[in-house]
């Protein structure tokens, strides 16, 4: 924009006089030990020093001058409205002469205002007329000014930033097992508080910030603040709109939300933890950037445009939470509302710093109550999921004795909520005191800490974790209940606390529970394993053992009761094969273990006692062998049912 020459004389006398005045002022306001009333007195003398040095200009000017300046002004603004072309399209001379001519009118109706104080009635028909020509000049500019931001926005390409729907995004993910997230581009998940121009996405060409910044200085000036702030918001509002359609962020009410099927929510969680931190960290602190470039010279102005312009478009993403803050508290949820706060509290810091002031103060509180918002559901999507395992009942017994369905989701559940730990840590300890915009440190848990039991996820979580297992083996044993064999009863325990104590052991579970914790559950399930095999083979083993084998007037052993013990010892293995083949051991290694332990004490017996008194059985009364025992004692705890095949003869 061309400078306008100076319409004012020289300076001489009291002219000399008020600009000294002037400058003494301003160097006395500058003073930062200055109370409030005196800095008061200095700026209501600095304005009076203004109005007399421009009442002064004015006297210098006469009235003939001032109609010819404004006639050629007028003719120049006049002669666009005639015209539907843009004058931004019209090349570089014509701007510099329209906002040279703007700049004159606006100069001149300041003078003529001070003039009008004497009611002169042909001042106040020159000051109507520089009124209507500057009202027409600013509409042309709020015109060209909106043609200049919607013509040269430059695309906004998220892919760029590995943002993609995929159709991943489109499969339901019940299974608790399948919760991973896709990768977000490293620059997005740094600290982007402290950012250099180049950390900015163009928004707007960046070859007519120069006139996008003329225009708004020009209008400000000439106080159309507000359609100069509209023209602007309006735009880029619906700039900022696209950019959530890109992101596939689509509008919905807190009812679309509450009706939804888990699959579809879950897919647009997923789709708002990114797009949120994408349009956060890219899009607003870009926007942020680009109303500064604008408006940046001019008070307020910046900061007021950039939060009227996103207001809604921040507020449609949070109230996409709040929405689902609002929605039942299943447990297939926690993990999702677990990201979504992990991200808005990482957010939270930038948001803070874009939406500053008073101006931003709505968004940030919003901000604030979401995240609230969120911890309280997580807490209680916890509780619920405690009470759901707690309350799921069974009417029958879990075919084989295996390892039950709820066991393997519970263990899985809380292996992937360890992945939170810092978060659930912070949320359940003393979560009334909390603050949702701090995070407790993300440093990693050493064995040490494990020892020493002062890691963070061995604390608040640590205890919520082994709460929810005691839950869960109370329902177990509830369950073994159904299993009228108590051999049974004991393998189901011995089956589901075995795999309960490797999961922990096994995976970073082991910093949660600790060391004790999978000492303790060891030994239970060995437990339960001696009882399975004391329930399962005492009586059959009592068959093997010497006592009442002797005839009542020898010490040899009677023929008949021999006879008779290993006719019922066949009848109850035989009974035994048949049903434990069909149950379970998953775990090879646990299997192996039991059918070794249970072979040591049944074939060792069964050999002992037809060695001994082999002299006293013929070959036909014994149907196996302690071969044959020990390969049929392999083929238990296989799930499926067999037959003893014919036995060998000796």
């Amino acid at each position: 924009m061309g400078d306008c020459t100076s319409v004012a004389p020289g300076l001489d006398g009291e002219e000399n006089l008020i600009a000294a005045a002037q400058h003494i002022v301003k160097a006395l306001g500058s003073n930062k030990n200055l109370t409030d009333d005196v800095r008061k007195i200095l700026v209501d003398l600095g304005t009076q020093l203004s109005t007399i040095s421009r009442a002064d200009e004015s006297k210098d000017v006469g009235i003939n001058e001032i109609e010819y300046r404004l006639n050629a002004a007028q003719d120049k603004v006049m002669s666009w409205e005639a015209d539907q072309c843009m004058v931004w399209d019209s090349g570089p001379e014509e701007v510099a002469e329209y906002l040279k001519a703007v700049e004159e009118v606006r100069k001149l109706t300041e003078i003529l205002e001070s003039l009008s104080l004497n009611k002169d009635s042909e001042v106040n028909e020159l000051l109507r007329r520089a009124y209507d020509v500057l009202q027409t000049a600013m509409a042309r500019l709020e015109e060209e000014l909106r043609h200049l931001l919607f013509q040269n926005r430059q695309p906004f390409e998220p892919e760029h930033m590995s943002f993609r729907s995929n159709d991943e995004d489109a499969v339901d993910e019940g299974s608790i097992i399948s919760f991973e997230d896709d990768p977000v581009d490293e620059s997005l998940q740094s600290d982007s508080i402290s950012r250099s121009s180049e950390d900015y996405i163009h928004l707007v060409h960046p070859d007519v910030i120069p006139d996008l910044k003329s225009i708004a200085n020009l209008m400000l000036s000439s106080n159309y603040d507000h359609e100069c702030s509209q023209a602007y918001i309006s735009v880029r509002k619906d700039a900022l709109d696209e950019c959530l359609a890109i992101l596939e962020m689509e509008k919905l009410s807190i009812e679309d939300v509450l009706r939804m099927e888990w699959a579809g929510l879950n897919s647009k969680i997923r789709r708002w933890v990114r797009a949120i931190k994408i349009f956060v960290r890219a899009y607003l602190a870009s926007e942020k950037w680009l109303s500064d470039q604008v408006f940046g010279e001019v008070g307020s102005v910046s900061s007021v445009c950039f939060v009227e312009a996103s207001r809604s478009s921040i507020f449609q993403l949070l109230n996409f939470g709040e929405a689902v803050v609002i929605g039942p508290h299943k447990p297939e949820k926690l993990m999702r509302i677990l990201d979504m706060y992990e991200v808005l509290a990482e957010l939270l810091p930038e948001i803070d710093a874009i939406y500053q002031g008073e101006i931003g103060f709505s968004v940030r509180t919003e901000c604030r109550e979401v995240l609230g918002g969120l911890g309280d559901c997580v807490r209680a999507t916890f509780l619920e999921f405690e009470n759901a395992i707690a309350s799921n009942a069974s009417t029958n017994p879990f075919a084989g004795g295996g390892i039950h369905p709820l066991t393997r989701y519970v263990m899985n559940y809380i292996k992937i909520l360890t992945d939170y730990c810092n978060i659930i840590n912070f949320l359940f300890k003393d979560h009334d005191k909390a603050d949702p915009g701090s995070l407790p440190s993300t440093s990693p848990v050493t064995e040490e800490d494990n020892k020493s039991g002062s890691s963070a996820c061995s604390s608040a979580m640590g205890l919520h974790f082994r709460a929810l297992i005691s839950i869960l083996e109370c329902n177990l044993e509830e369950k073994s209940k159904l299993y009228r064999d108590v051999a049974l009863q004991h393998l189901f325990l011995m089956n589901n606390i075995h795999y309960m104590a490797e999961k922990v052991k096994n995976s970073e579970l082991r910093v949660v529970f600790g060391d004790e914790w999978i000492r303790k559950h060891n030994w239970k399930f060995q437990q339960h394993a001696m009882n399975y095999e004391r329930a399962s083979w005492s009586s059959i083993l009592l068959l093997l053992k010497d006592e009442g084998i002797q005839n009542s007037n020898s010490s040899s052993p009677s023929k008949t009761v021999l006879k008779d013990r290993l006719r019922s010892f066949n009848v109850a293995f035989e009974e035994l094969y048949k049903s434990q083949t069909t149950w379970l051991i998953p775990d090879n290694q646990l299997r192996d273990e039991l059918q070794i332990s249970t072979s040591l004490k049944v074939v060792q017996a069964y050999r002992t006692f037809v060695g001994r008194h082999n002299t006293h059985i013929s070959d036909r009364h014994i149907k196996y062998s302690p071969d044959d025992l020990q390969n049929f004692l392999l083929d238990l705890f296989d799930g499926s049912p067999k037959s003893l095949p014919n036995p060998h003869r000796r």
